[in-house]
């Protein structure tokens, strides 16, 4: 004869089940949970990209380039070139005081930096909002090392005292946000352009290789960018600018140099030519009525003879 089940073994087989079906039920809902989110953030991930890449119609204007241009990126250049001057009057002057020149470019960093944050740049240009971040880092991290630098500075050459600089964590993570808020100033010029001309092409990266034949049909905005991205990779601060380095590289292809050295894209020539040192500063404005009369850029002063 079987044996039946009494009242409390039925009981803990029904709740037993109950909590089966409950615990599959959670299962099932923390699945489409879980999809509904990941869903969600890649879509306000695509929203987030989507609106940077369709600048707002007043994003980008005249008036904020050539603000940007006084306020932020010229109190950087200003701390930059004392630096590179530094460096010169360190090499050509052996009785320098490095360790003085080295607290007084962290003090100058710190002014640099203070004056830069009391700027107001409009979040409506992202691009350009981001470029005066990284300067402020770059300026930061500039400070942080030179003070740490300092007071080993007068001791050995020159030579050894810039090969610490260089090799120290806080100049080159500085250095890598002073590009790319180099890069991103560059950039927000492309975004002006594309405002005013819609057949601008916005896709160029200069660090794909750009054939020389497709660096001829460029506008010259978008060289700028190109070019910028360039130097960006190679982590080198300097004295020109990135329209110094494409009027370089388009004096140095209609010289028929490139032809007779059979080099083929523009990345090849931007390295042939900072490697050698072959490009100055202010090289842009020498040869910008030879090769750019009818191109058109922001009325920035760094491109206009003489400035």
């Amino acid at each position: 004869m079987e044996k039946r089940l009494n009242r409390s073994d039925l009981m803990f087989s029904l709740a037993f089940l109950l909590m089966l079906v409950i615990a599959i039920g959670a299962f099932f809902y923390g699945v489409k949970v879980g999809t509904d989110r990941a869903e969600a953030g890649r879509a306000s991930e695509e929203a987030v990209e989507a609106a940077a890449a369709t600048p707002e119609p007043n994003a980008y204007q005249q008036q904020d380039l050539v603000s940007f241009y006084h306020t932020v990126f010229l109190s950087y250049r200003e701390f930059q070139n004392d630096w590179l001057d530094a460096q010169n009057k360190w090499l050509s002057d052996s009785t320098a005081d490095r360790s003085a020149a080295l607290k007084q470019l962290a003090k100058t960093a710190r002014n640099k930096y203070d004056a830069i944050k009391g700027v107001y740049v409009a979040p409506v240009s992202p691009q350009l909002k981001s470029a005066q971040t990284n300067y402020m880092k770059s300026l930061k991290l500039f400070e942080e090392g030179f003070s740490g630098l300092a007071a080993s500075a007068n001791e050995g050459s020159a030579q050894t005292a810039l090969d610490k600089v260089e090799a120290d964590s806080y100049y080159k993570e500085g250095l890598k946000f002073a590009l790319t808020g180099q890069k991103e100033y560059f950039g927000s010029m492309l975004k002006w352009a594309e405002a005013v001309n819609a057949d601008i092409p916005a896709d160029v990266d200069g660090l794909n290789v750009i054939s020389i034949a497709d660096w001829k049909d460029l506008p010259l905005v978008v060289k700028l960018k190109a070019s910028s991205d360039f130097m960006t990779e190679q982590a080198a601060l300097t004295d020109y600018l990135p329209h110094d380095l494409a009027a370089k590289v388009d004096q140095f292809i209609a010289s028929g140099q490139a032809e007779k050295r059979k080099i083929k894209s523009f990345n090849a020539i931007a390295d042939l030519l900072i490697s050698t040192e072959a490009v100055t500063s202010g090289y842009f404005n020498e040869v910008k009525s030879r090769f750019y009369a009818s191109e058109q850029l922001p009325q920035l002063p760094f491109f206009s003879s003489g400035k």
